[in-house]
This record gives C-alpha cells, sequence and structure tokens, in this order.
C-alpha cells in the first residue's frame, strides 16, 4: 500500500481550474430543457415517435422542473444534464419500437438473475466486473448500458469495433483527459460491467438524475410511489437485449436495488439477491467527493453543505429501506457481503455466491476470475485521500445517525481522516 499514489483534493469547495478543466467548463452551449425539447430530440435522433405508455410524462416534468431551478448549473452542466434525458428518451423509443416489430421479446424468460444491491462505492463495481468474467452470465458494459439499441445498418462484429462502443470510449477518454482524477475514484471504462439504472432511467425513473444536478423534488415523489412497475420496465429492456444477445442468466447491479428489494424480487421472484454491506462514513466520503469533483467543471457553485446533507439523507434512506425489508427475502436466495470479509477472502465470496445461486463454479469461471483479481487491484489509478469535515460534517455526530445500520449489520468502521476509532 505504501507504493500508491495519494492525491488530495483540497479545492473542492472553491475549484482552481487548470487549462485543460477550463477549456471544457467553458465550451458549453445554452439549451432549453423542456419535456417538449428533450422528446422532440429523441424523435428526430431515432426518426421513430411512439414512446409506449405516456405516463413516465409526470416524472420527466418533475426531472426537467428541478433541473431548471438548479441556478448553480453551469452552461456545461445543463447541456450533460439534458444530453442523459435525450439518450434517456431515445432508449425508451428504441426498446418500444423492438417489442412493437418483435412481440416475441416479451417471451424471452430471464433465468434466475444474480443481482447485487449495494450502496455507491461499497465495492458493487468491482464485484460485478468479478462474475462478469463468467461467459455464462448476461451483463451489460457501458456502452451497451447507455446505448442499447444499434444503430441503422450497424454490422455483427468484435466489441471494438462497434461505432457505440467506439463513441463511448471517446466520450469517457475525453472526460477523464479532463477531470485526471476521476479513475482514481470510480473508473468509468466502456468495457467495465455498467448499472442496470440505466433501464430504468428510461422510464425516468430510479435515482440516476440526482448524481446531474441538484434535485429536491424528484427523490420525494420517487418515494411517494411504488417503483415494482419500473422495475417491470428494466426487466422489459432485459428480455430485448436477450433477445438480440444470449445468455438469459443476468447478473446485475445498482444501488438503488438496497432500498427496493421488495420490488425488485416481486419482479425477479427467483433472483439472488447479493446485497454488498459497507461502514457509511467510508461509503459518504467518497461519493461526495466523487461528486464535488465532478461539480468543478459543470457549477458555478460549490455548495458542500448542501450537497453532504442530501447524499447523507438520500444513502440514510437507502439503509433504512435495507434494513427494513432485508428480512422479507427468501433465506436461500440472499447473500450478504460483508465489506471487510470481502477484501480478505474474495474467492471464498465468489464460492458462496455461486453455491447461493445453484451455479457450478467451473474451472473456466475460477480462472477467469483469478486472472480479473490479478489485475484490477485496489489504488491501481491512486488513492484519493477524503476528509469528511471539508463538507461541514460532524463524523461523530454521524455515527450515531447511522447506529441503527451498525445494530443490524456487523460492518467494521473506516475511521474517517483524522478521526481516533
Amino acid at each position: 500500500m505504501s507504493d500508491i499514489q495519494k492525491i488530495y483534493l483540497d479545492d473542492l469547495d472553491n475549484p482552481v481550474l487548470n487549462a485543460v478543466e477550463q477549456a471544457y467548463y467553458d465550451s458549453g452551449q445554452p439549451v432549453e430543457i423542456s419535456v417538449e425539447s428533450v422528446l422532440s430530440s429523441a424523435k428526430t435522433a431515432t426518426g421513430l415517435s411512439d414512446f409506449g405508455s405516456m405516463d413516465f410524462v409526470e416524472r420527466l416534468q418533475l426531472w426537467v422542473d428541478d433541473i431548471n431551478a438548479d441556478k448553480g448549473l453551469h452552461t456545461i452542466g445543463r447541456q450533460d444534464a439534458f444530453e442523459h434525458l435525450k439518450v434517456y428518451a431515445i432508449n425508451r423509443l428504441n426498446l418500444e419500437n423492438a417489442v412493437k416489430v418483435h412481440p416475441e421479446i416479451l417471451d424471452v424468460q430471464i433465468d434466475k438473475p444474480m443481482m447485487i444491491a449495494g450502496l455507491p462505492r461499497s465495492g458493487t463495481t468491482h464485484l460485478v466486473n468479478m462474475l462478469a468474467t463468467d461467459p455464462r452470465l448476461r451483463s451489460v458494459q457501458l456502452w451497451e448500458a447507455t446505448m442499447p439499441f444499434p444503430f441503422p445498418g450497424e454490422e455483427p462484429g468484435p466489441v471494438e469495433q462497434n461505432p457505440r462502443y467506439r463513441m463511448i470510449k471517446d466520450m469517457w477518454g475525453s472526460f477523464n483527459e479532463v477531470l485526471a482524477h476521476m479513475n482514481a475514484i470510480h473508473p468509468m471504462d466502456p468495457d467495465h460491467v455498467h448499472e442496470n439504472i440505466e433501464f430504468q432511467s428510461a422510464d425516468f425513473s430510479s435515482y440516476t438524475i440526482e448524481w446531474f444536478a441538484r434535485m429536491p423534488n424528484a427523490p420525494r415523489y420517487y418515494f411517494e410511489h411504488d417503483q415494482t412497475p419500473h422495475y417491470a420496465y428494466e426487466k422489459k429492456m432485459m428480455q430485448a437485449l436477450t433477445w438480440m444477445r444470449g445468455p438469459n442468466r443476468w447478473l446485475t447491479k445498482a444501488p438503488p436495488y438496497m432500498e427496493n428489494l421488495v420490488p425488485l424480487t416481486t419482479v425477479f421472484p427467483d433472483a439472488t439477491v447479493i446485497i454488498t454491506h459497507r461502514d457509511p462514513i467510508a461509503v459518504i466520503q467518497s461519493t461526495l467527493t466523487l461528486l464535488a469533483y465532478w461539480d468543478r467543471i459543470r457549477r458555478t457553485d460549490h455548495d458542500l453543505n448542501w450537497l453532504a446533507n442530501h447524499w447523507i439523507w438520500r444513502i440514510e434512506m437507502m439503509l433504512k429501506a435495507a434494513v427494513r425489508d432485508r428480512d422479507k427475502l427468501p433465506e436461500g436466495q440472499v447473500v450478504d457481503v460483508i465489506f471487510h470479509e470481502y477484501m480478505a477472502d474474495q474467492q471464498g465470496l465468489v464460492k458462496r455466491i455461486y453455491q447461493t445461486a445453484g451455479l457450478e463454479l467451473t474451472p473456466e469461471a475460477e480462472n477467469r476470475i483469478k486472472d480479473y483479481l490479478a489485475v484490477n487491484t485496489r489504488g491501481r489509478h491512486g488513492a484519493v485521500q477524503y476528509d469528511l469535515p471539508k463538507f461541514g460534517v460532524n463524523v461523530g455526530e454521524l455515527r450515531e445517525r447511522f447506529q441503527f445500520y451498525y445494530d443490524r449489520f456487523p460492518v467494521q468502521k473506516e475511521p474517517a481522516r483524522g478521526e481516533k476509532l
């Protein structure tokens, strides 16, 4: 660990942009963000017009209103938010068209999926990518999650030659050139397995949009409504992708699964649910630092205390729901993953997951996982140093706030910077 580069981000509250960051910051173009502008741009991009059920418009309107009310969002931040909304609408159009042309898609069986629930920054990305090396499991890499449907005239061939892959690789490559330390916090490689929340985003639900703007109202609407229909929409997207390319045994992950364990297992009753558990203090400080670092190139204000208050509340909501609903799940279909145990014996965890899922851990799968672990070590891009007090957070009070979680799951407390445990 002593050879790992330590990275200190000391200007999160008042960013001093370098030349590359400044050029990106200044490159934004004004954009109108409205329901009509989002939907019409998606129609133009695809040549399609049937969005299926229009009940999503109410949710999209809430997202649009919150984005427009965020006066601290810079032009480039607004442009980025709009592009995400446009992509979600495009994916919805393409999905509805695929089902209309090929109704047999809805007959595709999703067989005993393995679904990882866990807070952001709790090891879920590493875990899902490790397991996804098994070719018997279907998952989506970042490029496919972002653009699930082939472009017109797209020819089959190696992934590296796929135009959607190349587009996402170029986009995130440019992004990582602008934010040089993002890979040390959360790599976004086009061929890494990504979260299934992109599928629910096509139904304009889940918490995705909260990562792009300050959203005070949309999350409360989300909590007031049953999410089961949106998990059914996720399943429809999975059916379409399975129809295009199998196998039909899926491996997925998404943080909002934590607060929707009942809707998740209502739609996927034969799922093996893998729940990662990590000290919420470690999760919070990492999440806040990621967002604050990203905000340097998309915001005009940098209210770290607002950021802390919102995301502490969001993570608290996830954990309270997980504590409430964990025991409602069939015991034989759940694997609880305690972070420090997971880090100490990753191959042992893999065996436990396979056993619970009723899937043979073949020599090929085991060797692929070992090869992945040999290459993907913690801290290979450097280690960002986190500092919760910079966000106006009292760590002691925060630990008291999350005592309900410590009481339920045996997570090992990880000291915040300057904290003695």
